[in-house]
Formats: structure tokens, C-alpha cells, sequence
């Protein structure tokens, strides 16, 4: 299964090995992720008006003991958590998030 990681995209060029989170990953202590079925919201409430950002798929068997699926109360499902740097090897690919006419994100097909 493929679980997504948002970010701008100047962020992931810096990274060498292993991506350690943004600013709000670090203060929750984990690396936010979202499934396919959840990047709609999460672009939605945590990226509206932003460019320049890159999305990364990584399949979640991969990511080991690390990640942890947990109840997000606000949006009452339970959201992938990545308690562990995001190595680079583990992304199966990254894209850039365009926009259509309308200003909605266009995803990548699955």
C-alpha cells in the first residue's frame, strides 16, 4: 500500500540520506503521512495556497516498526505516523503537485 508525504519541494532537494520532517512534524514528533484517500484533505487543510510542493509515495510495508497508524481526532480516521527519519531509499517515487484552471491539485494517477 502507498502512503504519501506532502512537502515543498526546495525542502526535499536539501535532504542527503534521510528526510527528518518539517517544522510541525518535529514539533508532534512524527513524520505526518496521509493515504490516497486522505491527500484531498490534507492538501486541502494544510496547503491551500501553497506551490512549489512535491508529493512522495512510500510503500508503507517498507517503512517498518516505525510507522504507526493513529486516530487523528479532528478528522476521526487514522492517519499513518512515521516515527523515524524518511529515508530516501524508501520513496518509490516523488512528483511535483500541479494545479488545474480551478486551482485544485491534480494528483498523480495511482
Amino acid at each position: 500500500m502507498l502512503i504519501y508525504k506532502v512537502l515543498p519541494r526546495a525542502e526535499w532537494e536539501k535532504v542527503v540520506e534521510a528526510y527528518d520532517g518539517s517544522a510541525d512534524d518535529k514539533r508532534d514528533g512524527f513524520i505526518h503521512l496521509s493515504t490516497r484517500a486522505q491527500l484531498a484533505g490534507t492538501l486541502a487543510k494544510h496547503y491551500a495556497g501553497q506551490t512549489g510542493l512535491l508529493l512522495l509515495a512510500v510503500e508503507a510495508e517498507s517503512l517498518g516498526a516505525g510507522l504507526k497508524w493513529e486516530l487523528a481526532p479532528k478528522r476521526g480516521e487514522d492517519f499513518p505516523h512515521l516515527y523515524a527519519p524518511l529515508h530516501k531509499s524508501a520513496v518509490t517515487w516523488a512528483a511535483p503537485l500541479n494545479r488545474d484552471a480551478s486551482g485544485e491539485f491534480l494528483l498523480p494517477p495511482e
